[in-house]
């Protein structure tokens, strides 16, 4: 939740921030895709650290870093600064899925683990939501400095991680049996795992890069007035369109948990991801407020719903020893891959606006469902 409220804050005042620091389009999503290449950075050292010296210490300082430069991006004075704040955020924001996905699924049973990690992954439909609110009542107020201030919170947890929550026992017992880093990478690739790797690591990256190329840029495609080619919503209806969309994602979120459960990984995967597809096209062309905030919903159900699998689908490829490894090379890599995709829709946004841009990211949906082809059914009973 903390992760996901930290990181939306940009994209909350991305409007009020490029006129102020006199930042286009195509400057504000190269910051985007920079940010993104430095989570995968922090996300595979962190996958490392986390299965050498554990899931609590690694996800513990992640959390830190990136809280203190969420902070620092409001005293960012230019472009040059902001995007500095904004990598060295990225690095720590990198880092947190992998330790706390490792965390949760060695934690609970096989049988209830995609109902964990799904209610776990929903959490970030919350904090992408408060990041909406806090911007909406702090934004008039302060101004973007003020609502970046607000990110430090998150620093906070930290204190009751250390003293309340304890490395799992899969990991405690594996330790003995855990390599050198590079050693731990290869192992990724081994035999019929390789294949699998990379399937699932071209999967996440299609995910992602629609994932991204969207919902960086909703808020400033319902703010910014027509003539920047945007739909001009007053900020009271574009923070009501985006937290009616946050509903939709947590909710999708917690189904595919259980429907993951129930019917297995790869048939849900598939589905959502081919949905989110269709929709997010429909989303594309049209105008009507109305229309938006009942789309909406579904766009983020099924758009990002999906998410709570691959820490489930992972968890049950890889063994314990390389387990967080994997997570974090498959995610963040992935993620890497993903990073262009701010940059793309910006820059086609500005050229073929931005109707054009998301059904750009509907396409990445749909390869990513493709790619489902080539990854195995991994639901244990």
């Amino acid at each position: 939740m903390l992760d996901s409220f930290d990181v939306m804050l940009y994209s909350m005042v991305l409007g009020p921030l490029m006129n102020d620091l006199a930042i286009s389009k195509t400057a504000a999503g190269a910051i985007g895709s920079l940010t993104l290449v430095a989570a995968a950075a922090g996300g595979l050292a962190f996958g490392v650290v986390a299965d050498r010296h554990g899931r609590v210490l690694a996800l513990r300082w992640s959390v830190i870093i990136y809280a203190i430069f969420t902070a620092a991006c409001g005293l960012a004075q230019n472009l040059t600064e902001l995007l500095a704040f904004r990598v060295l955020l990225g690095l720590g924001m990198g880092g947190e899925w992998a330790c706390g996905a490792a965390l949760v699924s060695e934690t609970w049973p096989a049988r209830d683990r995609g109902k964990a990690l799904g209610l776990m992954q929903s959490s970030w439909a919350i904090g992408y939501a408060l990041a909406a609110l806090t911007s909406a009542l702090v934004l008039p107020l302060g101004g973007w400095r003020v609502v970046f201030f607000v990110g430090l919170a998150p620093a906070l947890l930290t204190i009751w991680m250390r003293r309340s929550v304890k490395e799992p026992d899969a990991w405690s017992s594996s330790r003995p049996l855990v390599k050198a880093p590079l050693s731990q990478f290869a192992d990724l690739f081994r035999d019929r795992l390789g294949r699998f790797t990379i399937a699932i690591t071209l999967m996440n990256a299609c995910a992602l890069f629609a994932w991204w190329g969207f919902n960086l840029w909703i808020p400033a495609y319902l703010s910014l007035p027509e003539t920047q080619g945007g739909l001009g919503r007053p900020a009271h209806v574009m923070t009501a369109l985006i937290l009616v969309m946050q509903f939709g994602m947590w909710l999708g979120y917690v189904t595919f948990g259980i429907v993951s459960d129930s019917v297995g990984r790869k048939p849900s995967y598939i589905f959502y991801l081919a949905s989110a597809s269709c929709v997010l096209f429909i989303y594309s062309v049209t105008r009507s407020s109305l229309i938006l905030f009942l789309l909406g919903p579904l766009v983020a159900f099924f758009g990002t719903g999906h998410f709570a699998g691959l820490g489930v689908a992972t968890a049950e490829i890889y063994e314990t020893r390389i387990r967080a490894t994997a997570q974090g090379f498959t995610y963040n890599v992935g993620r890497i891959a993903s990073a262009a995709a701010p940059f793309t829709v910006g820059s086609w946004a500005a050229t073929r606006g931005f109707p054009s841009a998301f059904r750009l990211a509907a396409i990445f949906f749909a390869l990513a469902a493709f790619i489902w082809i080539w990854i195995p059914e991994t639901r244990r009973e």
